[in-house]
Parts: structure tokens; sequence; C-alpha cells
């Protein structure tokens, strides 16, 4: 914006969650600094001959306890996922959408959008033929439907949008609201991102890359973020969505405010499909445009929560990018990885973590990276090790860096 006109500032007022920890905000955050795992065997199909058997799994979901039992048939179980969220995020906010509904926007991330129907109705063309398929493959498949679905069903009317940037991807989702609210499109923006790829073809297709961990026999000790013997990471599922709002408008209706989303910085690393540039310069240019966004300086940063995946390559690079971006600091920080407990949920994970990044905020205690037995010498900073850490956090920082070189990170602080 030219002149001397100011960005409107954008603040956190209701936060809904759908993990493998448990569902509603609360059931989510104490798990997280209890240190308890969501990850188990895999109970939605038969992987007794699969390599990889374990998975962050949300249980106990009924998707009849959103919506009606037709809708809930129409949708695929990622976008049941988003709506519940969504719902759960308006009622913590106290927002009244009817009341102003223009004016309020939507954007979820996915990163594969609906696997499972995918799966099912390509069954169906080769097992029964193409007249069988059902009219609604296309509608429950497509990854814009999480979006959707929620604008559908809550009644919002503002902008409306998807990113699709693999892990990165509900990372950008905050932050391309968080621009959005700034610039006065929207005064309110559901945000955050929604995954179910815990499929026969999503858990086989990255096991076939070698990406996922197969401790098998000890599915509670399988992502092990920054551990010398971390073998890859363990597939997640579950919705985060974030209520983001402009900020007079929050303090006039008496919102209760979590925190500022103050930052929102972006990179690419035009080096592989898969891999991270192995040096991290590129991605610690997302860190550092975040931090210049936000007019912070390295040092006053309290908390990371890390990409932190639990692959071999990618802790070990992320280590490096924290020490690019920060300097001197990045030995002060206290960084942790909360895909230790949750998994990764790929295109919801962005969302998940900043939910987590806000909430070491608002309640004074930074959740740990469980299963860190073992350090590796070269993830050598302070990654909160096992047990939660009561600290007061300031300012927090989020990363996501997402395959083909999408680097994210979302800069929130206290008010």
């Amino acid at each position: 914006m030219s002149g001397s006109i100011q960005p409107r500032r954008v603040v956190v007022t209701g936060i809904g969650i759908i993990s493998s920890l448990g569902i509603g905000l609360e059931d989510y955050w104490q798990a997280l600094i209890a240190g308890k795992s969501g990850v188990g065997p895999i109970t939605l199909f038969d992987s007794s001959e699969y390599r990889v058997r374990i998975a962050a799994e949300v249980r106990g979901f009924d998707p009849t306890d959103y919506v009606d039992k037709k809708s809930a048939r129409r949708m695929d179980r990622f976008s049941q996922f988003s709506v519940a969220a969504a719902k759960l995020a308006k009622e913590d906010s106290a927002l009244d959408i009817a009341a102003d509904p223009e004016n309020i926007g939507v954007l979820v991330a996915s990163g594969i959008g609906g696997l499972r129907t995918f799966e099912d109705e390509t069954e169906v063309l080769i097992t029964k033929g193409p007249g069988r398929i059902s009219p609604l493959f296309i509608p429950m498949q497509i990854v814009n439907m999480a979006s959707a679905q929620v604008s559908i069903n809550l009644g919002t009317r503002g902008p409306l949008s998807t990113v699709c940037t693999a892990c990165s991807a509900a990372s950008n989702a905050i932050g391309d609201a968080f621009e959005i609210i700034r610039r006065g499109a929207a005064d309110v923006m559901l945000a955050g991102g929604s995954e179910a790829a815990i499929t026969r073809v999503g858990i086989s297709s990255f096991a076939a890359m070698r990406a996922l961990s197969e401790r098998n026999d000890e599915p509670e000790r399988a992502s092990r973020p920054f551990d010398r013997d971390r073998d890859g990471f363990v597939m997640g599922e579950g919705s985060a969505i974030l209520i983001l709002e402009e900020m007079e408008r929050a303090v006039g209706r008496g919102a209760r405010i979590y925190a500022e989303v103050c930052g929102y910085g972006m990179s690419s690393d035009a080096y592989h499909i898969s891999a991270p540039e192995p040096s991290g310069k590129h991605q610690a240019r997302a860190m550092t445009a975040a931090l210049a966004e936000a007019e912070i300086e390295p040092s006053e940063i309290d908390y990371i929560n890390a990409h932190g995946t639990s692959t071999p390559l990618g802790d070990e690079i992320e280590t490096r990018v924290i020490k690019t971006a920060l300097g001197d600091h990045a030995q002060k920080v206290a960084i942790s990885s909360t895909k230790s407990m949750i998994g990764h949920c790929l295109g919801a994970s962005g969302a998940l973590e900043a939910a987590a990044s806000i909430l070491a905020i608002d309640r004074g205690i930074i959740p740990p990276t469980i299963n860190l037995e073992n350090p590796d010498p070269e993830c050598d900073l302070d990654y909160v090790p096992n047990q939660a850490r009561e600290q007061q956090v300031r300012i927090a920082a989020s990363n996501s860096f997402g395959f083909g070189g999408h680097n994210v990170t979302l800069v929130f602080r206290a008010l």
C-alpha cells in the first residue's frame, strides 16, 4: 500500500481442531503438552501386507456430529474434517457469520484432496465399468472442496479459494488469508488446511519413496524428529481452521484474541521435486522475509514450531535453515516439532502447527519434541526434548517446507 495508509492488523479469534490427539482445541492442546503420541496401527484399511502399517489416524470422528447423513455421504473425509474444524472454530470465536456473510471468506488448503474417493471410484471403474462411476466423484475428490464445503455449510459469501502447495499448503492458506484481510478484501477469513490421505495408495506411494518410518512394532516411538535414529515420517491426517479477523473488528465485538498474525514469508528452492536444497539458504529466506514483514529482529523469536518431519535429510537441513536465518540466536531459541506426536498431516500440517504456535503464546507452554532420545550431532539446537516447557512466548514462528521447493514461514505475536 502506498502513502500513509497502513495495512490492517490481523488477529486470531478462533481455533478448530480435528486431530489424531483429539477433537477440539482443548483435547489437542492437553495431549500436546502431555507429550502423547497419536500414532498407532492403521485401522482405516487392511494394511497387513504393506511395508508401513502405522499412521496417526483421527479416531472416533463422526461426520454426522457436524452435518446430516446425506451431506456427509457427499463429502470425502478431508472435506468432512474441514467442515467440522470450521464449525468448532466458529463456535470458539463466537462469530456471527449470518450478520455479515459478504465480508467473511474461506481459504482451506489440502495437499492431496479426496484420495479415498479417487481410490474407491477407480475400483468401481475397473470392476464394474464406466457406467457405474458416481456423478459425485469429481465434486467429492477435487482439492477445493474443503473450502467450498465450509462456505456452503457456514454460509460465507466473501473470498473463497484453495491452496495446494504440498506440505506448505495450510501455511500458505493462512498467510494468503492474512494478506486478504490486510488489504481490505475481507474482514474475516476462515483459514487452514485439511487432509485425509491415510489410504491404500497414500501409504503405499509414500512408502515406495522410502519417506515413511517402518517402525511398525513401536508406532508411538516412530516419529522422532532430530533424533539420530529417525527413519522417516509418519503419515497423519486431520484439519485445523483458524478464524483470522481484522483487529479493530475483533476488539469492537469483544472477541477473545489468541495472538496477532504479523509475518508471512515465502521462497522457493528451484532444486528438486521432493528433496530440500542441501544448504538450507533458500528456506532461510522464507524465515527472514516473514521476520522482515513483521518488523521483528531474529533475537526476538521465542519459539519455532519446526517443519521437523523426522526424515534423515530434512531435519538436518532445517537445523541449517534456522542457523542461517537467526544467526547466533539459533542456539538460544526454543524449537519443537509437534509432528513427533501428530505425524505429518501433509497439506493440513501448517495449520495444526500454527495452532500449536498460537497456543504456546496464549498459554505460556511450549510443546515438546517427543522421542528425542539420541540427539543427532548434526541437529544441535534446543528442540525441547520429551517434556513440555513452561516459558513466556511473545513471538513464535512456524516453518513449513513442501515438495517441489515451497517454503513458508508464519510469524505470530502476543498482543
